[in-house]
């Protein structure tokens, strides 16, 4: 009887807490979660179950100044490929980055995934953020 009482505390104080979240918070653990799938299926290959990037040939992901300094050339990087010079960690790295078929969700989700894993905490890009970024693709 007293295991009852005190799961079914248990429970409802659970409850209490998942139902206080913000919508802000719910958005951004929807996101993040989602671009964790996309980020397994299109870019763990190359960039590393940890963001670890791969030798000397494809860039980390865990240098925060430098996911910052591209925060707007994100989502044309991922949707359009790279195929220029880029400087992370203070390592040049000069291969060539695939286009990625996503859609602007996708590149959302997985941009909010990635500046949010491997040491790095910059919040949501959402759908509408990366429509405006990819606008400016190619200025």
């Amino acid at each position: 009887m007293k295991l009852k009482i005190i799961g079914s505390i248990c429970l409802i104080f659970v409850a209490l807490v998942y139902s206080c979240q913000s919508d802000a918070s719910i958005e951004f653990n929807r996101y993040y979660s989602s671009g964790n799938m996309v980020y397994q299926n299109h870019c763990q290959n190359c960039h590393g179950a940890k963001g670890e990037g791969l030798a000397d040939l494809i860039p980390p992901l865990t240098d925060t100044a430098m996911l910052k300094n591209y925060s707007i050339a994100l989502p044309c990087i991922i949707k359009t490929g790279l195929k220029a010079e880029i400087k992370v960690s203070g390592k040049s790295f000069d291969g060539e980055m695939p286009a990625a078929n996503l859609s602007p969700i996708e590149i959302a989700q997985v941009v909010t995934y990635v500046t949010n894993s491997f040491g790095n905490k910059q919040g949501l890009t959402n759908s509408d953020q990366v429509g405006v970024d990819l606008g400016k693709c190619g200025q």
